[in-house]
């Protein structure tokens, strides 16, 4: 329920609340998410003119990020660190309070986060078709770079392939959650060296702990003999932030030394299988589109687009993808 005030931001006396910034404790976290979601639904029912019932399908952005990033959650707003990369969202303010600067004091707040941990570049997604967005994160620096495409394949059990099928033995996959501890530590090492490689610092061994954690999903290693040539940490729906019915993708990357599209192929088959076993609807898969390649295999499997999103970086501002490495990434 809304506020009633005589003018958004002041109490029925016309007086100015108190705004302080402070860092998300537990007895926080349902307000937190109830304040993003009432947000998100006003933004979206000025959008189209309807309130969606469901802001984001369910899916959900706060509690296992404050359990992964207790410094970097404010009230209400986002922010994690991916080795030197540090991303902010989702970032709120109730619809009653807005355009009071109070945004750009949580955005202020997550860039001393990232300052504090030393952070290389600072990014984020938002919406390509929202003047307002765009002109609030750039007064902060953050600039435009290109689209991230949310794409979905509806599963069919005619259309399934199992990925041991897809190309030449000699691949196989494994889940993160299998392996004994000692294993696991080694994995995330192999995992960090791949991030590395394809953007110096760049390190989700945070990403993978939590879902594995939480059960909010799994990781997919590749390997290729005694070598992981590539991961997948999924979310699965529940506490996580995939929608319900869906398997979503966070984050997936092939060795760039190992950059073949069949490998790409073979891992989103074995994700597509773990969906249809598991009777979801859909696998979600985010992409940026600098990452052409990875783009197109996504085509070739019958990934459609769902809808846009606009990334935005700020700090170093040199392009470090490569159009051929083989990434999906979501920066939500």
């Amino acid at each position: 329920m809304r506020a009633t005030v005589d003018r958004p931001g002041l109490d029925s006396q016309g007086r100015s609340p108190l705004i302080k910034i402070r860092r998300v404790r537990k007895g926080d976290l349902s307000k937190v998410r109830d304040v993003i979601e009432q947000s998100f639904a006003d933004f979206f029912e000025r959008q189209m003119g309807t309130r969606p019932r469901q802001v984001f399908g369910g899916a959900q952005y706060v509690h296992h990020r404050w359990l992964m990033e207790p410094w970097g959650c404010f009230v209400a707003a986002v922010a994690v660190m991916w080795g030197t990369l540090g991303l902010i969202g989702p970032v709120a303010v109730l619809p009653n309070y807005q355009n009071q600067d109070i945004g750009q004091q949580l955005v202020a707040a997550c860039q001393g986060f990232f300052d504090e941990n030393k952070a290389v570049m600072h990014g984020l997604v938002t919406y390509p078709h929202s003047p307002k967005h765009l002109t609030f994160y750039g007064k902060f620096g953050y600039r435009p770079r290109g689209l991230v495409a949310i794409t979905f394949k509806a599963l069919d059990r005619r259309e399934i392939v199992p990925a041991a099928r897809t190309v030449r033995p000699g691949l196989a996959v494994r889940r993160y959650s299998s392996l004994e501890e000692a294993k696991k530590k080694v994995a995330i090492v192999k995992v960090h060296r791949i991030t590395n490689a394809l953007w110096r610092g760049m390190d989700v061994g945070k990403e993978v702990e939590i879902v594995d954690g939480l059960a909010l999903g799994d990781t997919l290693l590749l390997e290729k003999g005694r070598e992981v040539i590539g991961f997948a940490i999924y979310h699965t729906p529940g506490v996580s932030e995939a929608p319900h019915g869906s398997l979503y993708v966070k984050y997936l990357a092939i060795d760039p030394r190992q950059r073949k599209p069949e490998h790409l192929h073979f891992l989103l088959g074995a994700l597509e299988d773990i969906a249809h076993e598991s009777q979801f609807q859909r696998v979600m898969a985010p992409v940026y589109t600098y990452y052409w390649s990875a783009h197109q295999v996504l085509v070739e499997r019958g990934y459609h687009i769902d809808f846009t999103m606009v990334r935005m970086k700020r700090g170093k501002q040199i392009e470090d993808e490569d159009p051929g490495d083989l990434v999906l990434d979501d920066w939500r």
